[in-house]
């Protein structure tokens, strides 16, 4: 090879660095670049040097952190987990050695205070954070590097990497695990020999063999096994917070430096065995715990893996297979029945079914054909297609889903936010108490102080507490996804169930949003071709579904002066030297009420034609208003048509109160109106004049077809425009509200309990430990159960 495989320069004469990288040799000029490329590739991103356009520049010989995190700083590498956001840049890291939520209040505010960052959020559940700075006050290395400064590996979330990373912690926690629990059962051997009430003739000199034997033995468990409790609490000591890893690291600390205390100075007892099974349960515990985060996880983490990695793409008249992520709007791809396709696009040839259930929890096939649009990580059914790519695969919708659903695990509803700061302060008022109850019992029973403070320390750790709330706010959001509805602001899990009417768009929402022509009654002297094509002129780059209905009849030859739109009214405009208004009734034709959706054509001489148009209802508009009423919401259209056919819609669904003729402020001024009246309202919409009134809602829902303004002013999007899924939605976030309620009823009710019994010396260490223990387990797994729904 004559030049580096990283920067590209001549190799020095004599030169002999270099690595085996991805099965192959490669050579370098210098170890700065060896260093960075073995880094590269070892964290997963060896795609880099296929698909970059030029050589990196050279790579200079730099402390190792630096060396080992300053390749993220390359706009090459970010272009594949970054996003730029209002001239900021934004990041999904997964952090390693997060425990509980004081480890995600001490990442929170020591980033925050790093120059550039206006944003830092962190799961605990997920184990990943979103990240936004301001590229030009720092870099991303230097974030990075922040993390570690106080004890925490981040790098950016790369499903593949975090899946290696997850199995390289399993092995880890079993290796422990294995050492703790083969010698716990050594000691609880030798420690068997030295219960006096057995053995009460047993020769002293015997009694302290198998003493100095036990401490020998638990010297492994102690530095081995228990080093990441230690670790962690020393990390929150350090700065300035107090974690729950803590009292668990003091009640092991403290039982072992008596035990050993009584060892060597031949007095007092030895509680080895003790020592030797709490940390053995602990890590239990905390292995179990971590499986269960995967699976509370994992529906996000899966969605990625639909994503092929590889495209087929036309060059010509060949075609070449290139990595999906580097595919360009407006490049042409070919998919084989079977195959997943590779990014959002439209279809040019072939007609076939595809399976969207990654996308939509529609699990049936659905039709697609020529000028359809198809998205990336769905599934080719049946014949094979052409596409031309429409979005890159970081701007997928599949991708939006992603951001979106992080976006709502990050973004801590007022529930998580109490029970945050719940579990930190527990932790002091437990420090405490355990001083206070050690003070007491001194006075009482010297003997016996120690061992009571140790289970008081042990027994109401709040382990239980810390995982009462983010563990099922994951679930619930992840089997909401999977059913459909994608969580955009975690608020609506708490807003869903107290609601008490909710209010539909009817044009796209309550209809199915395909307005097609019925008639056309024309009222002066132009002529009915003429009228279309004025129309239809006057409706194009209009996104509003009656806009649609007359998309078959421009002309392209009709150009538009001065197109102006009138909101809650039409469009008006300058066609062949004229002005000409296309709009509702009410305000081309006032004080007429059609009996159908109708729309008027005008000029400067008055009225030219009347547009009959249809509208039909969504199939299942009319059991979701049923199912409304039998479970006590109120219904109510808001709607800017002030036809007839509004009043048929609302008269054939049972609709409780009707609205129509409204501006989008006018919508906006009749949720304040209900709110001022005691009513919590869900907003349902598709429309950009429904952007507002959704923003504005206690929890809105866009349509999936909806427009991308009221997509993303909504706070959820129902994926396969199924309005039955509102309710399947309001049914799972209730269920989330009463498992968060009953675990931390038991968190709360086990510490209130566990605590006098331990303090006034009625719990023995290892119960205590088993019981600490248990109740993080009982946490976990009632929170799994929402995924079971």
């Amino acid at each position: 090879m004559s030049g580096c495989f990283h920067c590209g320069e001549p190799l020095p004469a004599g030169a002999e660095f270099s690595a085996l990288l991805e099965g192959e040799p490669r050579h370098f000029c210098c170890p700065g670049c060896q260093a960075v490329a073995e880094t590269i590739i070892d964290c997963g991103l060896g795609s880099y040097y296929q698909h970059r356009t030029s050589t990196a520049p050279k790579a200079d010989a730099l402390p190792d952190e630096l060396r080992r995190l300053q390749h993220y700083d390359l706009d090459e590498i970010q272009q594949d987990f970054v996003l730029e956001r209002d001239h900021l840049r934004e990041v999904q890291l997964s952090i390693s050695g997060l425990t509980c939520a004081a480890c995600a209040w001490l990442i929170e505010r020591h980033l925050s205070q790093e120059p550039g960052v206006s944003l830092i959020q962190v799961n605990t559940t997920t184990e990943r954070a979103r990240l936004r700075w301001d590229q030009r006050q720092t870099r991303l290395s230097t974030l990075l590097a922040a993390f570690a400064h106080i004890g925490y590996q981040a790098r950016p979330f790369l499903p593949h990497q975090q899946e290696q990373d997850y199995n390289r912690e399993v092995r880890s926690y079993l290796l422990r695990l294995g050492v703790a629990g083969i010698a716990s059962m050594q000691v609880m051997m030798v420690g068997f020999a030295l219960y006096e009430d057995l053995f009460p003739d047993i020769d002293p000199g015997l009694v302290q063999l198998f003493r100095w034997v036990s401490l020998w033995l638990s010297i492994p468990v102690m530095g081995y096994s228990a080093l990441p409790f230690y670790r962690n609490a020393w990390r929150g000591l350090k700065n300035g917070a107090l974690n729950m890893d803590l009292p668990v690291s003091l009640a092991m600390l403290f039982a072992f430096i008596a035990s050993m205390y009584a060892t060597v100075t031949a007095t007092g007892e030895v509680y080895y065995e003790c020592v030797s099974m709490f940390a053995f349960l602990l890590l239990t515990g905390r292995f179990l715990e971590m499986r269960a985060k995967r699976r509370a996880s994992e529906t996000t983490a899966n969605l990625t893996h639909h994503i092929p990695m590889l495209a087929r793409l036309e060059t010509g008249h060949d075609e070449q297979e290139v990595a999906a992520r580097t595919l360009q709007p407006g490049q042409i791809v070919r998919v084989s029945p079977g195959a997943v396709i590779p990014a959002d696009g439209d279809i040019l040839e072939g007609k076939t079914s595809v399976d969207e259930s990654m996308l939509t929890g529609e699990h049936l096939p659905v039709s697609r054909k020529v000028g359809e649009p198809v998205f990336a990580g769905t599934t080719n059914v049946e014949s094979p297609l052409r596409i031309r790519v429409s979005r890159r695969l970081a701007d997928a919708r599949v991708s939006e889903i992603l951001r979106a659903q992080d976006d709502a695990l990050l973004d801590k509803p007022k529930v998580a936010l109490l029970a945050d700061q719940l579990s930190r302060y527990f932790v002091a008022a437990l420090l405490l108490a355990t001083l206070g109850t050690y003070l007491v019992w001194l006075q009482l029973d010297a003997d016996r102080a120690f061992w009571v403070m140790l289970s008081v320390l042990v027994a109401t750790c709040p382990c239980a507490l810390s995982l009462a709330t983010p563990t099922a706010l994951t679930v619930a959001t992840s089997r909401l996804t999977q059913g459909g509805v994608l969580v955009r602001r975690a608020h609506v899990l708490d807003t869903l169930p107290k609601a008490t009417r909710i209010v539909f768009d009817k044009t796209g929402t309550l209809t199915q949003g395909k307005v097609a022509l019925a008639s056309v009654t024309l009222l002066g002297e132009l002529p009915e071709s003429q009228a279309l094509t004025i129309a239809a002129a006057l409706e194009t780059g209009s996104e509003h579904p009656i806009a649609r209905a007359f998309l078959p009849y421009a002309d392209g030859n009709r150009p538009v002066q001065q197109r102006q739109n009138h909101v809650g009214r039409g469009v008006s405009g300058m066609v062949d030297n004229h002005e000409w208004r296309l709009g509702s009734a009410a305000w081309l034709n006032p004080g007429v009420t059609d009996a159908g959706l109708c729309v008027y054509l005008a000029n400067e001489q008055g009225l030219q034609a009347r547009f009959e148009l249809t509208d039909p209802l969504r199939a299942e508009a009319a059991e979701l208003v049923r199912r409304c009423h039998e479970q006590g919401l109120k219904t109510t259209i808001l709607t800017g048509d002030g036809s007839g056919q509004a009043d048929k819609v609302a008269a054939t669904l049972g609709i409780t109160e009707l609205r129509k003729n409204v501006a989008p402020d006018d919508k906006l001024a009749y949720l304040h109106e209900r709110a001022n009246a005691g009513d919590i309202c869900l907003m349902v919409g598709d429309g950009i004049n429904d952007a507002p009134v959704l923003a504005g809602a206690h929890a809105s829902f866009a349509m999936a077809g909806g427009t991308d303004i009221a997509k993303n002013s909504a706070d959820a999007i129902l994926l396969g425009d199924d309005l039955q899924r509102l309710l399947m939605a309001r049914h799972i976030a209730a269920a989330a509200r009463r498992i968060i309620k009953q675990n931390f009823s038991w968190a709360l009710g086990y510490n209130l309990v566990v605590l006098p019994l331990a303090a006034m010396g009625h719990v023995s260490p290892w119960f205590a430990m088993l019981g600490m223990s248990a109740s993080s387990l009982i946490v976990m797994s009632n929170s799994l159960r929402l995924s079971r729904l």
